[in-house]
């Protein structure tokens, strides 16, 4: 294997892993600024434009475990590097698309591309950072997903202003030409496996995981808010796919996903409390707009401003909160990150309503750097001392399951959001009744971070990691 120990080798390896991070997280938000000037340009309805970003979220969720785990049997940083270039080649695709209809396919193989660098940049920790360093190198990745985030919106609506649409998407071919050149030349190389040693893919498995998310994640996201029996058919029917593919995988003769490894508590219990996080996160994107607007009345360019300081504090509290993490333990800091933000949720619920801008924006900094500290000690309790060939599937797996936590916010806190404010039509609502709806889903979201803590607070048998690595043997 190619040797990595000098610092600068081990630098230019995380800038790699880093530019694998930043492009799809950009690539999940740019997009939203292009929807206007998008459903003008093919002359095209906005619920049929919104396919745009939900072929992206759905290639994502559904293949991530799946690539994760091809990448632990055929080579990480192989399949790294077709990732970068399928992501790539795909971005000049939708640079180039002449129709709604090749837009959203090439969004679909750039969403392939994107779930395996997503999958792979977690894995990749353990092979190009000292293990006394991991914590730090784990908030550097978060610090890239939310720079990413927050770059987003802005950056593409400075492009389509300053170029026009397909600059959007051809800005990720020189990233991607410089990443892969990063990528071969400071990763270090696959060890080649004998052929007696090698596993054979889950096929079955692999394709009833992909349906069933895909069921779940269309049954949270269309409609709008309108859960109808089209929603509720697809959320049945990937309620029906769990169980198939649990009984698939206690079946084949190489599983996609080891059953055994959720017998542990340390896995089972970061997974959970990374989509209960990750639910709540998504709260403040869906809810936020509506109260600054609705309730506050602030206009379109302070609203915009309100809304880049969660993820901007986050982007800088990731590298800080890594060292945290390798100075104080994960255990710790976990606790810290979850009991923390259950206080500036429990403020977001209370304070605007008698301090207004002020009382929303430092509510939202303690929620984002709170989430940067748990994110980087769960992303490292997770990732620390597995085994080498199970680093891709379980790295898939703890971003998978932070797109369903995303998925299940946007669908299931919007929908709380609008109940509370007991109004069909968000945007015609009184401040009055925006205001109760924020403070009643910012409630709901207490809740929910007390149960992510609760969780944290569970005695272990052992360590998770080490658990996982001798029941995987």
């Amino acid at each position: 294997m190619k040797s990595i120990t000098q610092s600068g080798s081990v630098r230019w390896a995380l800038a790699s892993l880093s530019l694998s991070m930043l492009m799809p997280s950009l690539d999940t938000s740019i997009a939203n600024a292009g929807l206007p000037t998008l459903a003008e340009a093919f002359d095209a309805s906005f619920q049929h434009v919104q396919w745009i970003v939900l072929a992206y979220l759905l290639a994502i969720t559904t293949l991530i475990v799946s690539v994760g785990r091809l990448g632990d049997m055929l080579g990480r940083r192989r399949l790294l590097l077709v990732g970068i270039a399928i992501f790539t080649l795909s971005s000049l695709a939708c640079g180039v698309a002449p129709s709604l209809g090749w837009l959203v396919g090439a969004r679909a193989v750039q969403g392939l591309g994107a779930a395996i660098m997503l999958a792979l940049t977690v894995a990749f920790v353990g092979e190009t950072v000292p293990k006394a360093q991991t914590g730090s190198a784990m908030g550097v990745l978060g610090t890239m997903s939310a720079i990413g985030t927050t770059l987003g919106p802005s950056l593409g609506g400075m492009l389509i202003a300053g170029v026009d649409w397909q600059a959007i998407f051809l800005i990720n071919i020189p990233l991607g030409v410089l990443n892969i050149w990063l990528a071969y030349r400071y990763l270090p190389a696959d060890v080649q496996r004998v052929k007696a040693g090698r596993v054979g893919f889950d096929k079955a498995g692999t394709l009833l995981l992909a349906l069933t998310l895909a069921a779940y994640a269309l049954a949270m996201t269309i409609g709008h808010g309108d859960f109808g029996p089209l929603n509720i058919a697809l959320l049945l029917a990937a309620v029906f796919g769990v169980g198939l593919f649990i009984f698939v995988e206690a079946t084949v003769a190489s599983p996609l996903i080891t059953l055994a490894m959720f017998r542990q508590q340390g896995l089972s219990a970061s997974l959970a409390m990374s989509a209960l996080v990750s639910t709540v996160m998504m709260a403040t994107l869906v809810v936020g707009p509506f109260y600054l607007s609705g309730a506050l009345g602030l206009g379109t360019a302070l609203v915009g401003f309100a809304l880049s300081v969660g993820p901007l504090v986050a982007a800088l509290t990731g590298v800080p909160a890594g060292r945290l993490v390798d100075r104080f333990g994960t255990r710790r800091m976990t606790r810290l990150g979850l009991a923390t933000m259950a206080l500036g949720a429990s403020a977001l619920s209370m304070m605007p309503a008698g301090f207004g801008l002020l009382g929303y924006l430092a509510p939202i900094a303690v929620i984002t750097a709170s989430y940067a500290l748990f994110q980087a000690a769960n992303n490292t309790a997770i990732m620390t001392d597995i085994r080498p060939d199970q680093r891709g599937v379980i790295s898939g797996m703890l971003s998978l399951s932070r797109n369903l936590g995303l998925i299940t916010g946007a669908s299931v806190m919007g929908a709380v959001f609008a109940l509370a404010s007991a109004t069909t039509d968000i945007t015609s609502a009184s401040p009055a009744a925006v205001a109760s709806g924020m403070r009643i889903t910012f409630a709901v979201a207490v809740a929910l971070i007390i149960l992510a803590l609760a969780v944290a607070l569970l005695p272990r048998d052992s360590d998770c990691c080490t658990v996982c690595s001798n029941e995987l043997q």
